[in-house]
């Protein structure tokens, strides 16, 4: 049953960051395979949330899964990271899972992480369950690939809880449900935030995030209907992938400097793209932020602090601290309580309004 999506204002997500924090700076970028333990937060907490911002599809039981019961003091958890500690969100995402992990008082967690290969992320998965993982959480690298490890968790009956990127596979079959944003609705927002900091005039240039990816494809289309429908004057002019990446972003943006001279606007579908082409404009002598307006998706530090220094125009967050929903939806199905089939975290949104007051919340 669909619950009503909860209104998105400033004021209802400053509720959720007021008090709390997360940076990158005090976060291990090793992988770990130990037992749970406090990780330092003298320094910052984390800006999470146990309710959601809203649920859909049917929903999951423990006895319709065919797990059984499990007390999370008692277990072994395991959580599958997709890719390489070397950006703000995965970073966030781990250290929240971890932290969660330790408060919730879980066994023993089990860390790995994929480093961007799907082979490695389905034998990371089989590697945790032969040393008896009970229960999953899984960050997948790709929405499809990962049917052997799928199989592996269901012949023994370990329920798989999917965080950050949907699977194309059978909820309450393949896996519990989905933890995670609304992509096309993070490609509206930002859509919006364009059309506010332009006028709704322009040439626009999209940096892709990774091909075939579920993220991309949702993130482009939110962006991409909502401009159709809210803002003809604002033309794409080009849509380029840079892999979610740093230096690939700014390599695309050197290029559609160009070959695209005339872009005014460049919608980034993640920050460390959107970064990239702020180091490619300036280099060519343009201003980002006011000769070319940039909006991205995520939310780190670095992409809210360059809205403060005027080289950047908004960006839409894209929530990592997933442990506190993680281990709330864990214990809800196991003390018998239907999981909905998608869980849908709450992102806030950062612009030159809000940014300066809200930078110290970003992760």
């Amino acid at each position: 049953m669909m619950i009503q999506r909860r209104s998105r204002t400033l004021a209802a997500a400053c509720v959720l960051a007021a008090t709390a924090m997360l940076t990158a700076a005090g976060c291990s970028k090793s992988e770990t395979n130990d037992t749970a333990s406090s990780s330092d937060t003298g320094q910052a907490a984390q800006a999470a949330t146990t309710a959601p911002d809203s649920t859909s599809g049917s929903g999951c039981s423990l006895q319709t899964y065919g797990a059984p019961k499990l007390d999370l003091k008692n277990a072994i958890v395991g959580f599958s990271q997709s890719e390489k500690e070397a950006n703000p969100f995965r970073i966030a995402e781990t250290q929240s899972i971890k932290d969660e992990a330790a408060k919730v008082g879980v066994k023993k967690l089990l860390t790995t992480n994929a480093q961007s290969q799907l082979s490695k992320q389905i034998s990371d998965i089989q590697d945790m369950l032969s040393q008896g993982a009970q229960f999953l959480i899984v960050a997948p690298l790709n929405s499809d690939g990962l049917e052997p490890a799928l199989k592996a968790a269901a012949a023994k009956k370990v329920p798989v809880l999917t965080i950050d990127r949907k699977l194309n596979a059978g909820a309450c079959k393949d896996y519990v449900a989905f933890l995670g944003s609304d992509f096309v609705e993070q490609g509206k927002r930002a859509a919006d935030a364009m059309i506010k900091t332009t006028g709704g005039k322009g040439k626009v240039a999209i940096l892709l995030g990774t091909s075939g990816n579920g993220v991309t494809t949702d993130r482009t289309k939110g962006f991409v209907d909502q401009l159709a429908a809210k803002a003809p004057g604002l033309e794409i002019v080009a849509q380029q992938t840079g892999e979610f990446a740093r230096d690939k972003g700014q390599q695309v943006m050197e290029q559609l400097i160009q070959s695209k001279p005339e872009i005014t606007a460049v919608y980034a579908e993640n920050d460390e793209m959107g970064l990239g082409a702020v180091t490619a404009l300036k280099a060519a002598g343009k201003k980002p932020g006011k000769d070319v307006k940039i909006v991205s998706v995520d939310g780190t530090r670095n992409a809210v602090q360059a809205v403060v220094n005027g080289e950047y125009n908004a960006v839409i967050e894209s929530n990592p601290r997933f442990g506190p929903l993680a281990f709330q939806t864990a214990q809800k199905f196991y003390g018998g309580e239907e999981i909905p089939e998608n869980v849908i975290i709450s992102d806030r949104a950062y612009d030159e309004s809000n940014a300066k007051a809200s930078v110290g919340g970003a992760y």
